[in-house]
């Protein structure tokens, strides 16, 4: 199982995957604004996505839990 976290705080912009959908290594999951930029943050193993823990708008910290992959 992996946890994706976020690299570095910022607004959840768009989440591109839904639960329960199969995911390739290196996918993109969710798009974070930050500082008027653009950061993807991917899985690094493929699966199915088990749980999003965040919504459009959330802001997120550095580290924090963002996905569960199974």
């Amino acid at each position: 199982m992996e946890e994706v976290r976020a690299m570095m705080a910022g607004n959840v912009w768009k989440i591109v995957v839904s639960e329960g959908e199969a995911v390739e290594a290196d996918q993109d999951i969710v798009i974070l604004e930050s500082m008027k930029m653009e950061i993807p943050i991917a899985t690094e193993d493929g699966g199915i996505v088990k749980e999003i823990k965040v919504q459009e708008g959330d802001f997120v910290n550095e580290g924090d839990l963002i996905a569960v992959i199974e």
